[in-house]
Order: structure tokens, then C-alpha cells, then sequence
């Protein structure tokens, strides 16, 4: 089976609807992550996933970090995003978590090069190698829903 990645920013966690976000950022908060609203339905979004999950998918999430900035935000902002998951899904468990260097190619960290992902930046969907999937186009929950009857 394959593995479903998520990206966060402007795809799950709506940190982009932050007051000040970008500003906050640039000064090294790293509250703005934690106080995202999801972009999802988390009870639907949660039963989705432990249902792929019980059919063999793996899940992961692979999410930039701050741009240009120092080891220590880098460390406050890992620990925030993971924070935010943790408590916005808490019935889930990852298989995969990764917080990377703003620009990396997330498919040259994806354990599963054939994977699915959920992201909203073009650059990210065009160089992955499987099947990448814009969710500000379409719904994430309705293509987990297909996703779930394609493996019935």
C-alpha cells in the first residue's frame, strides 16, 4: 500500500488565516503554528485516516520550517507543528513525520517515492513522484473518501 503525506501550512493547518502570521514569523514566534485552525474536519478527517490506516496505508507528514531561520526557531517550530497534530488529531499516529528545511524536495524525504500527497504549493506537486494532489482545488476530505472506496 502506499503512503498518504500531508504538507500543513495552507493544506491542513490554515496558518496563513494567522492575524500577523508573516510578521510573527520573521520575528521568531513560533505561536503562529499553534494557533492555525485546521483546515479540515477533524472528526471526519481522523475516522478517514484510521480507517486507511486498518486497510494498509501508511500516513506522513512532510512540512517546510520557517524560512531563514536560526537551529533554535527551527527547533520551536518542530516542536509546535508536532504540538498542533497532536492535539488537532489526536487519534491519529503518523508514520511518518518530517520537518524540513524551507525549499527541500519532499519527495527526496518521503520514505515512499510512489505516495500520495496533499499540498498546496505547485513547486512541491510538480516534482513529486507519485500522485500529488492540490487540496486549495480539491476537497482533502472527498479525496480521502475516494481514496477509502478504491481500496474496498
Amino acid at each position: 500500500m502506499y503512503t498518504i503525506y500531508f504538507d500543513m501550512d495552507g493544506t491542513i493547518a490554515d496558518l496563513y488565516g494567522v492575524a500577523d502570521w508573516l510578521p510573527r514569523l520573521r520575528a521568531e514566534d513560533a505561536t503562529p503554528y499553534t494557533d492555525a485552525a485546521p483546515m479540515v474536519d477533524t472528526t471526519e478527517f481522523q475516522l478517514l485516516l484510521a480507517i486507511l490506516q486498518n486497510r494498509g496505508y501508511k500516513l506522513g507528514i512532510i512540512s517546510w520550517l520557517a524560512k531563514d531561520s536560526s537551529n533554535s526557531y527551527k527547533k520551536a517550530v518542530t516542536k509546535a507543528k508536532r504540538d498542533w497534530l497532536t492535539e488537532t488529531f489526536p487519534e491519529i499516529m503518523f508514520d511518518e513525520m518530517h520537518f524540513v528545511q524551507y525549499g527541500t524536495r519532499k519527495d527526496y524525504v518521503a520514505k515512499d517515492k510512489n505516495g500520495i500527497i496533499f499540498d498546496d504549493d505547485e513547486r512541491v506537486r510538480e516534482k513529486w513522484r507519485g500522485k500529488a494532489i492540490n487540496p486549495n482545488i480539491e476537497d482533502i476530505i472527498e479525496k480521502l473518501r475516494l481514496i477509502k472506496e478504491m481500496s474496498e
